[in-house]
C-alpha cells in the first residue's frame, strides 16, 4: 500500500500526537487509515466520532468528518449522524472506561439496534487519560489508583457484552497482532449493521508501572504470549483460559440493518 495513499488521511498539522510514546493507540489508528485507504474510502464520506479519554483524540488527527463529543456520549451523536446521512462511513473509537462504565448503555443500545456503526474498542483496562482509575475491564488483582491492593470487581468481557447485547460483527485483536487489527476493521465497516472491533491495547504510564508491565515492550510480549486464537480457546477449559486474551472472530451474521429498517418505516407512513 502506497504511503501517501495513507498519509492523505492524517492532519499533519496537528503532531506530535498527545499520546505517551510507545501507546498502542498510534497502531490502531494506522491500522484504521490503512482499512480506510484499503476501502478506498472518502474523507468527505467518512464521520469518525469519539468521547473523551486518550482514545478519543484520534479524531483529531484523522483528516475526515470528525467530531469529539462528550464522555460516554459519542454513540449517540453517531447514531444521530447515521440516521440523518445513512450512505456515510461511521466509525466511532472509544476506550474501555468511555464504553463500558459512562457510555455502557448508549454501547448495549447501538447493539441492540444494529445500526450501521463500527465500534472501535481500544481496551487498555484502565482510565489511561485521568490518572489511572480502575474500568470495567481492569482484571481481577490488577492494580490501579482506586484499587491500590487490586481489584476485586468482576470485569466486563467487552465482546460477550457485545454479542449479548445484539451487536452483528464482533472480533477481537491485540495490538501484537496489527494485521488482525487491520482486517477485523476492515470487515467492520464493510458489515452492514452494529459491528465492535475490541482491540487490546495497553497503558504502560498507568496501567503498566503498577502492574509490572512498565514499558511497551512489556506488554506487546505479555500480548504475545496470554493471547489465544478462539478456534483454540473453545477446546480449552475454564481453568486454562484464566489471564488468557481470546482473539478471533466472535459473531457475524447477517440482521437487517437499523436505517434501512427506520427508511422503510417512513416510506410505509407517508405511503
Amino acid at each position: 500500500m502506497p504511503r501517501e495513499e495513507v498519509m492523505k488521511w492524517l492532519r499533519a498539522r496537528f503532531f506530535p500526537h498527545i499520546w505517551c510514546p510507545g501507546c498502542g493507540h498510534g497502531v490502531i489508528m494506522h491500522a484504521l487509515l490503512r482499512s480506510l485507504t484499503a476501502l478506498d474510502k472518502k474523507p468527505e464520506e467518512t464521520v469518525i466520532a469519539s468521547g473523551i479519554g486518550c482514545s478519543s483524540r484520534m479524531p483529531g488527527y484523522i483528516n475526515a468528518c470528525t467530531v469529539h463529543t462528550t464522555h460516554g456520549r459519542s454513540l449517540g451523536f453517531a447514531t444521530g449522524i447515521k440516521l440523518a446521512k445513512p450512505e456515510l462511513t461511521v466509525i466511532d473509537v472509544m476506550g474501555d472506561g468511555d464504553c463500558t462504565a459512562i457510555g455502557g448503555n448508549h454501547f448495549i443500545h447501538a447493539c441492540r439496534r444494529n445500526i450501521g456503526i463500527t465500534a472501535i474498542v481500544m481496551n487498555n483496562n484502565i482510565y489511561g487519560m485521568t490518572g489511572g482509575q480502575a474500568s470495567p475491564t481492569t482484571p481481577p488483582g490488577a492494580k490501579a489508583t482506586t484499587a491500590p491492593y487490586g481489584a476485586i470487581d468482576p470485569p466486563f468481557d467487552i465482546c460477550n457484552l457485545a454479542a449479548g447485547a445484539g451487536a452483528t460483527y464482533v472480533a477481537r485483536a491485540t495490538i501484537a497482532q496489527p494485521a488482525m487489527c487491520e482486517q477485523y476493521i476492515k470487515k467492520g465497516i464493510q458489515h452492514k449493521g452494529f459491528s465492535v472491533i475490541e482491540i487490546v491495547t495497553h497503558c504502560h504510564t498507568q496501567f503498566g508501572r503498577k502492574n509490572k508491565r512498565s514499558s511497551p515492550v512489556d506488554n506487546l510480549n505479555f500480548f504475545k504470549q496470554a493471547s489465544v486464537a478462539k478456534a483454540k480457546a473453545d477446546q480449552m477449559s475454564p481453568e486454562e483460559l484464566v489471564g488468557k486474551i481470546i482473539t478471533g472472530e466472535f459473531v457475524n451474521k447477517d440482521i437487517p440493518e437499523y436505517t434501512e429498517q427506520y427508511d422503510k418505516l417512513i416510506a410505509k407512513v407517508r405511503g
